[in-house]
């Protein structure tokens, strides 16, 4: 069963580990704390299943496996819930601020009291589903107008999920980053206001407010675990979930914090590529990965500068073992609760499986019998075809 994942090429570089205080400093413990204070207050707030997967970690020869399940957050099916909705709050509590010309609380556009005034401001972003779905979640709560940008192959399933939460969708033709470049043209030119998960040079309040709001998905791990995890497998992307979890487990962990292990697509190996040259590398990408939500070819600046000092190890993997990841968890094969995830929540755990069926790997990220590692589960299904494709054996 577990023979397609011995077989899988994966590839390993050793992170810069640089030393600082990065952890502590690009995302502070009082942006956690204000973000999960305000999105704990949230109506359908709660935490998110920690699946002990105890059989397969006993076939796969670790001590456990605990994997964070994000399909049920509000209803959205993903993690993304967390942040671009937060971030959303806090770019119209900016900006009505400096309108009103007095402190406007998070409270107040919550409770819907200055929807009015929420109705003047348009919220844009660049996604391949899931924080665009968020943002479009966001702004129908608060009353403000969404434009969402995605590319060429963003399933018509997704995009037809943020146009049921009131967003106007504007695809284009080419991949995520053009998607990325043409709604900061846009939003500049119209007087829009972004609310992406990427940072770059002068933009970064909104990429850290979304970073502060993936903190609830980790308090609520921290909470739940009686001793911390050796390793944790986190799916890199532009890295604002990565960056978000390492840190957080670091506050609260301190020199006990896990091993962390960045995990991306072979084809979308932004971050990898990054800790090949020790500084925040774009790649080109060429082909699209099966794992839509990691297929980002610009990482995140603030995002890196957490990764350079606090990721250990970053792993690519081939889209070959991503389908049998999702059938194996849907499947229960050893024993383990039902688990119904979508494509780019699997990354680390296929990464996993695959390097213990791997002596020399699984001995390049230090895993062995004792280990304890934590998988975030960034989604469930949120394309509901595609899903049905990976089941039936067709993807």
């Amino acid at each position: 069963m577990l023979d397609n994942f011995r077989a899988a090429t994966l590839a390993h570089r050793a992170g810069p580990r640089r030393d600082g205080e990065a952890a502590e400093t690009v995302l502070t413990r009082d942006d956690f704390a204000t973000a999960c204070a305000e999105i704990m207050a949230w109506d359908g707030y709660a935490p998110t299943p920690l699946v002990s997967l105890s059989g397969l970690a006993a076939q796969i020869g670790v001590a456990r496996i605990d994997y964070k399940h994000e399909g049920p957050r509000f209803g959205l099916g993903s993690f993304k819930a967390l942040g671009g909705s937060y971030a959303a709050l806090r770019v119209l509590q900016r900006e009505l601020t400096a309108r009103l010309g007095r402190d406007v609380s998070l409270e107040e556009i919550r409770r819907g009291d200055l929807a009015a005034d929420c109705a003047q401001i348009t919220l844009v972003s660049a996604t391949d589903g899931n924080h665009g779905r968020s943002l479009a979640w966001g702004c129908q709560r608060f009353g403000a107008p969404c434009r969402i940008y995605i590319h060429a192959e963003v399933s018509e399933g997704r995009a037809s999920a943020m146009r049921d939460l009131g967003a106007e969708v504007i695809r284009i033709d080419g991949d995520y980053d053009a998607s990325v470049l043409l709604a900061k043209d846009e939003a500049a030119a119209n007087g829009w206001f972004v609310v992406s998960d990427t940072s770059w040079p002068g933009y970064v309040d909104p990429p850290r407010d979304v970073m502060a709001g993936y903190g609830v998905m980790t308090r609520e791990v921290c909470e739940a675990l009686e001793h911390a995890p050796t390793h944790v497998f986190l799916q890199g992307g532009v890295g604002g979930l990565a960056g978000s979890v390492a840190a957080g487990l670091r506050q609260h962990y301190g020199p006990d914090s896990p091993r962390v292990v960045i995990v991306e697509p072979d084809l979308a190996a932004c971050l990898y590529e990054s800790a090949r040259t020790g500084v925040a590398t774009n790649v080109a990408l060429h082909d699209e990965t099966i794992m839509a939500g990691l297929s980002c070819g610009e990482p995140s600046e603030m995002a890196w500068e957490i990764l350079a000092e606090e990721a250990s190890d970053f792993v690519t993997i081939p889209d070959a073992i991503v389908a049998p990841t999702v059938r194996l968890l849907a499947r229960a094969s050893f024993g383990d609760e039902v688990i119904e995830a979508g494509e780019s929540a699997v990354a680390g755990l296929a990464a996993l499986v695959a390097a213990m069926g791997q002596s020399d790997m699984a001995q390049a990220l230090g895993l062995d019998a004792g280990s304890r590692v934590l998988m975030i589960g960034s989604e469930g299904v949120t394309d509901p075809a595609i899903y049905a494709s990976i089941m039936a054996g067709d993807l």
